[in-house]
C-alpha cells in the first residue's frame, strides 16, 4: 500500500515555526485545538513536535514566568520532551501502523528532509475499520452462498 494515500498535505496542516514565542504557540494550538504541533524551520525542514506537555513543563520550571511573559520565551528555549522523528514517504506502512500506537500524528518528510505532512492516526484506524468491515461483509457473503 502507498502510504501517500494516508497523508494531509503541509498545507492543510497547522505548525509553527521554530522562531515563534511560546505564546504564538500556545494560541495557534487553541485556536485548531490541538494538544501537540509540528515545529519547522523557515525552509520547511522538521524540527520536532511540540506538545502541551513541554510548554507546561516550560512554565512550571522557570522562575517568574507567567502567561503574559511567554511572549518573551522563543520555543527554541522549550524543551521537547518528545524525540518524535519523521518519516520518509517511502517508510512502509507496518512501522507507520507500528508508531501509531504511540503518536497522534507522524510527520512525513521529503528526501530533502522538507516536511510535506502528517499522518494521523485517525485515518489509519478508519482505513482499518473499513476494511474489517468488508471482511465480515465478504466472510458473511461467502457463509450465505455455502449454506444456501
Amino acid at each position: 500500500m502507498n502510504v501517500a494515500f494516508f497523508i494531509i498535505p503541509k498545507h492543510e496542516v497547522a505548525f509553527v515555526y521554530d522562531y515563534f514565542t511560546m505564546r504564538q504557540a500556545l494560541e495557534k494550538m487553541e485556536f485548531h485545538r490541538y494538544s501537540a504541533i509540528p515545529i519547522l524551520t523557515k525552509v520547511g525542514e522538521y524540527v520536532g513536535t511540540l506538545n502541551e506537555g513541554d510548554l507546561l513543563w516550560k512554565l512550571k520550571h522557570t522562575s517568574g514566568l507567567d502567561f503574559s511573559k511567554t511572549e518573551d520565551i522563543p520555543l527554541k528555549e522549550v524543551p521537547l520532551q518528545r524525540d518524535v522523528k519523521p518519516i520518509s514517504i517511502r517508510t512502509d506502512i507496518e512501522k507507520i501502523y507500528n508508531l501509531a500506537i504511540d503518536q497522534n500524528f507522524i510527520p512525513i518528510i521529503d528526501d530533502s528532509e522538507i516536511f510535506i505532512g502528517i499522518i494521523r492516526r485517525r485515518e489509519l484506524i478508519e482505513y482499518m475499520y473499513k476494511k474489517l468491515i468488508d471482511k465480515s461483509n465478504e466472510d458473511k457473503k461467502n457463509y450465505c452462498e455455502v449454506n444456501l
